[in-house]
C-alpha cells in the first residue's frame, strides 16, 4: 500500500555520478561561463535532457542534481549579464505571467511546508523552487527575442533525434542505454504487452510529454530554408518518442497539437470556436449520466491505458475540495485506489499548494493565451500570425497533456521554455518586418542604422525586431 504522504529525505544517500557525467557537468559548466549569451542556453538544455536526473552529488542530506548545479551557474551568468547592463531583466520586462508563476510556485511550496513542518520538508521545497522557480527565471532572462526561440528549438529538434533513437532501441526490448549512467530505470515498464520507454526521464509519461507539444514548434523552422532539415528531423524524432511511450496520454497530446495547427483557418473565429466547445461540453454534462470528465474514461489508444483513473481522480478531486483549497492535503491516498498517483497536472498543484496555487497555475495558462492572442491581432504579416499561432498551438498541447501527467521531472522545463518563448515573441514589433541581407549585417554592426524592410514573400518565420549589430553582440 502506498504511504498517505510524501516521503522527503528518502532517495539515494550517496553520490551517484558516472565519470561521463562528471566530465560533462565541468564541460557544461566551462560553456555555460564562456559562450556568448545567446547560446548559453544550449548547454542548460543539453545537460537537463541528457543527463538522468537522478546523478546527482549527495552532501548532508541534500541531493545536487547535475541540472540544478548547471542551473545555478547559468543564473550566475545571467545576472552578470544584467550587472554589466548588456541586457537587462526580461524580454519586455517583469509580466503579469511572471507575477502568476512566482506566486504558484512560492505558495506551492508554502503550502508543503505548513502540511509537513519538517526540516527534510523544508530541504525538498528549497529543491522545489530551485527546479521551478530558479528554472524559469533563468529560462525568461536568456529567451529574449524570436532569435532565441529558434535556437530553443533547433536544439529541442537535435536532443529529439538521439533521445528517439535511444527510444527505439528500448522499445525493441534492449534496454534502457541511459541506465548505464545511472539515475534512471534500466528495465522498462512494460502495460499489457507494450513496452513503455522513456529514456532519460523518470517515465514514460514524461518524455512524451516533453515530445508530443513540441511538433507545432517545429512548423516554425519549416518556414525558413536552412532550417528546414531541424523542422524534419524536430517533427519525426518527436513523433517516435511520443509512439514509443505507448501511453494514450501522450498520443492525444500529440493530436491535440496538429489539431491546433490545422485550425488555423479559423484564427479569426476563435471567439466562435470557445463558445462552440463550451456549448459541446455544457451539452454532454445534461445527456451524461456521469460528470463531464468522465469522457477520458473511454479514451484508450493504446489499449493497456488506464483511462479511468484519470477520470477518477478528477472525480475525488472536485469531491473532496473541502480537504484541499486551504493548503492542499496529504490525505489524498485514501480517497480511493490508485488515488497517490496524481498523473494531472492540475489535480497535482491543487494538492501541494491549495486553490490559490491552482489558480495562479491557470492564470500563466491563461494570460499566456492572451499574449499570444493580442499579439496575433496586432501582428502585421502572416509571417508573425503563423509564429504567434504555433506557439500557442504548442500551448494548447501542453494543457491537453496536463490531463493525463504530472511533469514532475526535467520535463517541466521544456514548459517553462514554451511560457519563455511566448513572452518574448509576443513583445510589440514595428510596422516593418526586418530582414536584412548578408552584405548589410557588416555595415549595420557599425553604426545600428536603419536595415531594408522585408518582403512576405521570403520564407522568414522569425521577425527580427532589434538591429542585427545589438544580436551579434551579444
Amino acid at each position: 500500500m502506498e504511504p498517505l504522504g510524501p516521503k522527503f529525505g528518502g532517495g539515494v544517500t550517496e553520490n551517484l555520478l558516472h565519470p561521463v557525467v562528471l566530465v560533462a557537468m565541468l564541460v557544461a559548466m566551462v560553456l555555460v561561463f564562456t559562450l556568448p549569451r545567446k547560446y548559453v542556453i544550449v548547454p542548460v538544455l543539453v545537460t537537463t535532457f541528457l543527463i538522468p536526473e537522478g546523478q546527482q552529488f549527495y552532501v548532508l542530506g541534500v541531493h545536487l542534481f547535475v541540472y540544478r548545479l548547471v542551473i545555478l551557474a547559468a543564473f550566475i551568468r545571467a545576472m552578470r549579464f544584467k550587472a554589466r547592463k548588456k541586457r537587462v531583466g526580461f524580454a519586455g520586462g517583469w509580466n503579469s505571467i511572471d507575477t502568476a508563476f512566482t506566486w504558484f510556485a512560492v505558495i506551492s511550496a508554502v503550502a508543503t511546508m505548513v502540511l509537513y513542518p519538517t526540516f527534510e520538508a523544508l530541504i525538498n521545497q528549497a529543491g522545489y523552487l530551485w527546479d521551478y522557480l530558479l528554472g524559469y527565471l533563468l529560462l525568461r532572462m536568456l529567451i529574449r527575442d524570436e532569435e532565441d526561440s529558434l535556437l530553443v528549438i533547433k536544439c529541442f529538434s537535435g536532443l529529439m533525434v538521439l533521445l528517439g533513437a535511444a527510444m527505439v532501441v528500448e522499445a525493441m526490448g534492449m534496454g534502457n542505454i541511459f541506465a548505464l549512467l545511472g539515475g534512471v530505470k534500466g528495465v522498462s515498464e512494460v502495460r499489457g504487452t507494450q513496452i513503455r520507454a522513456q529514456a532519460v526521464f523518470q517515465h514514460a509519461l514524461t518524455a512524451g510529454a516533453f515530445a508530443a507539444p513540441a511538433i507545432p514548434l517545429y512548423f516554425i523552422l519549416w518556414r525558413q530554408a536552412k532550417a528546414r532539415y531541424f523542422a524534419v528531423a524536430g517533427i519525426a524524432a518527436a513523433t517516435v518518442m511520443t509512439f514509443a511511450t505507448q501511453t494514450s496520454t501522450s498520443l492525444v497530446t500529440l493530436m491535440a497539437g496538429i489539431a491546433a495547427v490545422f485550425v488555423w483557418p479559423l484564427r479569426k473565429r476563435m471567439k466562435t470556436v470557445r463558445i462552440g466547445v463550451v456549448g459541446a461540453l455544457l451539452g454532454m454534462a445534461l445527456v451524461m449520466k456521469a460528470p463531464v470528465w468522465f469522457v477520458l474514461a473511454h479514451i484508450d489508444l493504446t489499449g493497456s491505458s488506464s483511462s479511468y483513473h484519470r477520470a477518477a481522480l478528477i472525480d475525488q478531486f472536485v469531491n473532496h475540495f473541502s480537504s484541499w483549497w486551504l493548503v492542499g492535503t496529504k490525505d489524498a491516498a485514501t480517497w480511493g485506489v490508485d488515488m497517490w498517483d496524481a498523473q494531472n497536472m492540475f489535480v497535482s498543484v491543487g494538492e501541494a499548494g491549495g486553490l490559490a496555487a491552482l489558480v495562479f497555475f491557470i492564470l500563466v495558462v491563461s494570460r499566456s493565451f492572451a499574449k499570444v492572442g493580442n499579439a496575433r491581432k496586432r501582428a502585421t504579416s502572416k509571417n508573425q500570425e503563423w509564429l504567434l499561432w504555433l506557439l500557442g498551438s504548442a500551448l494548447f498541447a501542453n494543457i491537453v497533456g496536463f490531463f493525463g501527467v504530472n511533469y514532475f521531472d526535467q520535463s517541466k522545463m521544456a514548459y517553462f521554455a514554451l511560457i519563455s518563448m511566448i513572452c518574448a515573441c509576443t513583445l510589440p514589433k514595428p510596422a516593418t518586418d526586418f530582414n536584412p541581407k548578408p552584405a548589410k549585417v557588416e555595415a549595420s554592426l557599425a553604426g545600428d542604422e536603419a536595415l531594408p524592410a522585408g518582403n512576405e514573400s521570403l520564407e522568414a518565420p522569425l521577425l527580427v525586431h532589434r538591429s542585427i549589430g545589438r544580436h551579434l553582440t551579444a
